[in-house]
């Protein structure tokens, strides 16, 4: 009876363990969420600034899309930039297009969500030997047996741009940005990149 007792005292004091332990590891599991969620929040709120808004073209965006377009016709490819810097409202505008304006959806950004809206990213255009502007991937105006729009591409993730027709969801084809690291999140709190590289 004794041995039983005393068991039943052993396991009984192996339980309260376990159930100690186990209450100390929640407890510490809580504790690192809110250092955590603490962090997170440091981290968000660390750079709010009240940096205005870019007017045009960053100085180094401006200076690679030169690039490309000189590096591309070194390949006998004529690149044209179709659009640069967008404003707000211009953002706006193009993003009610097939919305509340007719026509096809050509963006899922609003003002302030698009990269164009601080001034690092470009959109471009072919431009054939007649002297269209095309937007044709397959296109081989060099006749080099590589489709022009795919060596621009290629060109300009050299120069440091990240493609659209990279993205999973959306497909932007003629875009390519610049972004120095910054997420949009970090371009609406006033986080701007350095006017030089």
């Amino acid at each position: 009876m004794l041995k039983i007792l005393a068991l039943d005292f052993y396991v009984e004091r192996v339980n309260t363990l376990k159930i100690v332990k186990l209450f100390r590891f929640f407890v510490f599991i809580l504790i690192f969420l809110i250092i955590g969620l603490l962090f997170f929040q440091y981290i968000n709120i660390q750079y709010d600034e009240d940096a205005p808004m870019p007017t045009g073209l960053h100085p180094v965006v401006e200076e690679k899309s030169d690039q490309l377009i000189s590096r591309a016709a070194e390949r006998g490819i004529n690149v044209v930039i179709t659009d640069d810097f967008r404003s707000a409202d211009d953002q706006d505008a193009l993003y009610d297009k097939g919305r509340s304006v007719d026509g096809n959806i050509v963006t899922h950004a609003k003002g302030g969500e698009s990269y164009h809206n601080y001034g690092l990213a470009i959109d471009f255009a072919l431009l054939t030997v007649e002297g269209d502007l095309v937007w044709d991937m397959g296109y081989d105006g060099n006749g080099s047996g590589t489709p022009d729009w795919m060596e621009v591409v290629t060109i300009a993730k050299d120069l440091g741009f990240k493609w659209g027709g990279d993205w999973a969801n959306f497909k932007d084809y003629p875009h390519l940005q610049y972004d120095f690291g910054l997420s949009i999140k970090d371009l609406q709190r006033g986080k701007r990149p350095p006017e030089r590289e």
